[in-house]
C-alpha cells in the first residue's frame, strides 16, 4: 500500500488509475488511506460497508473511498391498487429526517383501510432533446418539417443502438436559429437515460447530415433532465402516474382527527393557491420527502426528485367523505442498470417484487412507479391531516428529535 500511496503523492499515478492496478477492494483502500494522510481526516465508519466494491467501484461510483450509511425504515403495509401492483405493500425508505417514516406509515394505514389506491399510469417515455443551429428561421423551419417528414427513418436509425428501447416519438421547437428536438422513447424496466442519449446522437448525426443543421449539444434542457420545468409538468417525462382513494368522514374523524372540509381547505389554500402564488412548479405537500426517500431505498438516481417534485395534489368532496389523489407527472425509475444493481438497493427492490428486468419488459418498472405514487399519497394525506388537525410542530417535536 505504501507504494502506490507513494505514486500517488508525486503524481506518478493518479487516483482514478488504482483500479487498472488492484483488485476494486485494495484500490479504495489504498485512495481511502492515501486521503487520509493527505487531509488528516479518518474515515473509519465510512471505510466499513456490505456493498459489492467491485461494482460499485467500477460502475457506480469513480475515486470510491468508502460508503455513506442512511437509515432505513418501512412504511406500510399499504394496498395497492394497480394495474402492475397489486398487493400489500412493506414501503422501503431511506432517510435522515425523523417523524418521516412515520408520517407515511400513518397514511398507509388509512389507504390499506379504505381498500387501496387506485393506481393508473397515463404514459411512459424518457426524453433527450438535442438542440442544433440553423442559419436562419426559414431554414430551422425547413429542418422541423424534414424531421415530421421522416420520423419512420428516425425511429429506424435509433432502434439500431439498443434491443430494448424504441422511439415513441418525435416533439420539434423552433426558437430564433434554434432546433430544439424532443425525442421520446420506451425504455422497458430500465430508467434509460443512458439508453436515449446513445439513440438520440445516431438520430442527431442523421438530422444534421440531411438538413445541414449544426449539433450544438446533445441535450438542449428541453429533455428535461434534473431541472424544474414546465415542459415535464405537460407532457411527462418517466412515467406520468396517478393515485388516489377514497376516505369516508368517519375515516378522516378517526385517523386524522380533522374533517373533509378542512382536509380541502388545507389543500386548496397551501397546495394549490400558495403553489401558484410562489410560482412553483409543484403543488403538492412535501412529495420530493417521499420520493427521495425511495429513491435512495431502491437505487434511483436522486436528481430525479426534482421532477418527480412536480406532483400534483387533489382533494374533491364527495357525498359521505373525500377522494383525494396525487398526479406525478415525470417520475423516473427503473429496476435494471444504475444503483438497482447494488446490493443493499436491490434487496429493498426485492422488497417490492419488483427487482430486474419484468415480463413484458417494462412491467417491474411500472410497478415500481405504482408503488411510490401510492406512498406519495400516502405521505400527502398525513401531512394534509396533520396541518388540518394542527399536529404538525408537535409530531416533529416528538420524533423530529
Amino acid at each position: 500500500m505504501k507504494e502506490y500511496i507513494k505514486r500517488l503523492k508525486k503524481g506518478t499515478l493518479k487516483m482514478h488509475a488504482l483500479e487498472s492496478e488492484l483488485p476494486a477492494e485494495e484500490a479504495v483502500s489504498v485512495r481511502r488511506a492515501y486521503i487520509e494522510e493527505e487531509t488528516g481526516q479518518k474515515f473509519n465508519k465510512a471505510g466499513k460497508y456490505s456493498i459489492e466494491v467491485e461494482r460499485a467501484a467500477l460502475k457506480n461510483c469513480e475515486n470510491m473511498i468508502g460508503a455513506i450509511q442512511i437509515p432505513l425504515g418501512v412504511a406500510g403495509k399499504l394496498k395497492v391498487n394497480g394495474e402492475y401492483a397489486r398487493d400489500e405493500y412493506y414501503i422501503p425508505l431511506a432517510t435522515t429526517e425523523g417523524a418521516l417514516v412515520a408520517s407515511i406509515n400513518r397514511g398507509c394505514k388509512a389507504i390499506t383501510k379504505a381498500g387501496g389506491a387506485d393506481v393508473r399510469i397515463q404514459r411512459d417515455g424518457m426524453t433527450r432533446a438535442p438542440v442544433f443551429a440553423a442559419k436562419n428561421v426559414i431554414h430551422a423551419a425547413d429542418t422541423i418539417r424534414w424531421i415530421e417528414e421522416n420520423k419512420g427513418t428516425l425511429k429506424s436509425i435509433a432502434e439500431q443502438t439498443t434491443s430494448h428501447g424504441k422511439m415513441t416519438d418525435i416533439t420539434c421547437f423552433l426558437t430564433g436559429t434554434n432546433v430544439y428536438v424532443r425525442i421520446e422513447f420506451f425504455t422497458g424496466d430500465a430508467m434509460g437515460m443512458n439508453m436515449v442519449t446513445i439513440a438520440s446522437e445516431k438520430i442527431a448525426e442523421k438530422i444534421a447530415a440531411d438538413t445541414g443543421v449544426v449539433l450544438v449539444a446533445l441535450s438542449g434542457n428541453m429533455c428535461t433532465d434534473k431541472k424544474p420545468a414546465a415542459i415535464n409538468l405537460i407532457m411527462g417525462r418517466g412515467k406520468t402516474v396517478s393515485a388516489g382513494v377514497f376516505l369516508t368522514d368517519d375515516m378522516i374523524r378517526d385517523i386524522f382527527k380533522t374533517d373533509a372540509k378542512t382536509l380541502m381547505e388545507v389543500n386548496n389554500r397551501k397546495n394549490l393557491v400558495g403553489s401558484a402564488r410562489a410560482g412553483a412548479l409543484g403543488f403538492n405537500a412535501h412529495a420530493a420527502n417521499v420520493i427521495a426517500a425511495m429513491f435512495l431505498a431502491c437505487g434511483q438516481d436522486p436528481a430525479h426528485v426534482v421532477e418527480g417534485s412536480n406532483t400534483i395534489t387533489t382533494v374533491d368532496q364527495m357525498e359521505g367523505g373525500v377522494y383525494v389523489a396525487v398526479t406525478l407527472p415525470s417520475l423516473q425509475v427503473g429496476t435494471v442498470g444504475g444503483g438497482t444493481g447494488l446490493e443493499t438497493q436491490r434487496e429493498c427492490l426485492e422488497l417490492l417484487g419488483c427487482a430486474g428486468g419484468g415480463e413484458p419488459s417494462g412491467a417491474n418498472s411500472r410497478k415500481l412507479a405504482e408503488i411510490i405514487a401510492s406512498a406519495v399519497l400516502a405521505g400527502e394525506l398525513s401531512l394534509i391531516g396533520a396541518l388540518g388537525a394542527g399536529h404538525l410542530a408537535r409530531a416533529h417535536k416528538q420524533l423530529g428529535r
